[in-house]
């Protein structure tokens, strides 16, 4: 028996390591690039090509050329479970192919882990280093232990406000567009339900001002003042309320604790801050539609004063961990494609529970195990599945078949 040997699929999920400063959407139009231009996908590619060629060819409105340049122009099918921001670094999950189905877990179903910086003293209207200044608060009353002791009130059950420099609309208007024209919003932000599972702050950089992080500059306006003494008295960026977790409520009202702490503490005419701001650095466990950026700066406002991120690392993503099973992008970009293919395959086969430094070098090792395009119709036989049939012996000897030919005419008689 012969049969087509089974070609090999390019489906599923893996997870690569997004660098700061390079957009989500980049980061997956370099991949569909180098995937679509190599031989891994080469199969995959070619079967998609001919099914949309198939597909377009029914509809009378498509002429041949424009089919032909419809199916030129298509690439590897590839999607992402959650977009980190450009300031953000760490584990992006992947869909290829068929693996793009499998993407809505990754964007509303599973817990992420966190590593955040953040100096105190300045707010701003992204929560990151990459808005402008909207208050400038006291840093002098911060002591080490308000610092450990504030990340304890987010753990748990918590309601939290998206940043008004989000993808969120209302009414059909960016929130953005609202504050960037000094607009009060036609309602308030509606807070959303998730859930922090644990904060770990890092007390041996608390406070810390010897760190690599520059001291964000005020912005002038068209009359050369700082744009922050606008922007301080724009309820669209000031009025959110704050909140603790559930957990830390019940444990408040138990313990005859704070429920609720004092405004952010603005600077005095007379007051500047520091050339280089402290810092405080955590990590923190959290559920999807988690704003990392929102619970930085909510930890600030604890404070009774303000916080902005300046570095932001994704741990991990479900089951993908940096360091363990995600892959960099030098990955596809140095390695040869024969070694990157095989390593690639392997995990969209068998899904995380892999190190990928060890499979790299196992692979790099072993050209059995690398990546080689199967040939256009290869045909294989089947010996190692099922043993050749053998030729039944169709011989009759001679007497028997006399014997036949003299039973058939006595029949006919």
């Amino acid at each position: 028996m012969i049969r087509k040997a089974a070609r090999r699929t390019m489906d599923g999920i893996f997870a690569v390591n997004k660098p700061s400063g390079v957009s989500s959407n980049k980061m997956i139009l370099e991949l569909q690039n180098i995937f679509s231009n190599s031989k891994v996908f080469q199969e995959d590619l070619k079967e998609a090509k001919q099914k949309l060629r198939s597909d377009l060819s029914r509809d009378k409105k498509w002429t041949p050329n424009r089919i032909d340049k419809k199916v030129n122009q298509l690439k590897v099918k590839i999607g992402h479970g959650g977009t980190l921001d450009p300031l953000a670094s760490g584990v992006l999950v992947i869909g290829v192919g068929k693996g793009t189905k499998k993407l809505q877990y990754y964007l509303s179903g599973c817990n992420k882990s966190y590593e955040t910086k953040a100096l105190l003293g300045i707010s701003t209207t992204t929560g990151d280093s990459e808005g402008e200044i909207i208050t400038k608060n006291q840093i002098s009353h911060i002591t080490k232990a308000m610092i450990k002791e504030t990340g304890e009130k987010f753990v748990g059950a918590l309601t939290q406000t998206p940043p008004i420099f989000s993808a969120l609309k209302m009414n059909g208007k960016p929130l953005y567009d609202y504050a960037r024209e000094g607009l009060p919003l036609p309602k308030p932000i509606k807070p959303r339900e998730v859930t922090v599972a644990s904060i770990e702050v890092h007390e041996q950089d608390s406070l810390l001002i010897d760190h690599i992080f520059k001291t964000l500059e005020s912005q002038l306006d068209e009359d050369g003042k700082p744009k922050e003494h606008a922007l301080a008295n724009n309820p669209t960026l000031n009025d959110s309320p704050l909140y603790f977790s559930k957990e830390y409520l019940e444990k408040a009202e138990r313990e005859s604790l704070p429920k609720c702490v004092g405004k952010p503490r603005p600077l005095s005419d007379s007051e500047t801050l520091p050339e280089v701001l402290p810092m405080f650095h955590m990590t923190a466990d959290v559920s999807s539609g988690t704003y990392i950026r929102s619970l930085v700066s909510d930890f600030g406002r604890a404070l009774e004063s303000s916080a902005y991120m300046v570095e932001l690392i994704r741990t991990k993503q479900s089951e993908w961990v940096l360091g363990k099973n995600v892959f960099d992008m030098k990955d596809f970009t140095e390695r040869d494609e024969k070694v990157w293919g095989g390593v690639l395959k392997k995990v969209l086969d068998y899904g995380a529970d892999l190190n990928l430094s060890e499979v790299f070098s196992e692979v790099s090792e072993n050209p059995k195990l690398q990546f080689e395009p199967a040939a256009d119709d290869k045909e294989i036989k089947e010996n190692s599945i099922l043993p050749e049939k053998e030729e039944e012996d169709v011989s009759v000897p001679l007497e028997e078949l006399l014997t036949r030919k003299r039973n058939i005419e006595e029949v006919e008689k």
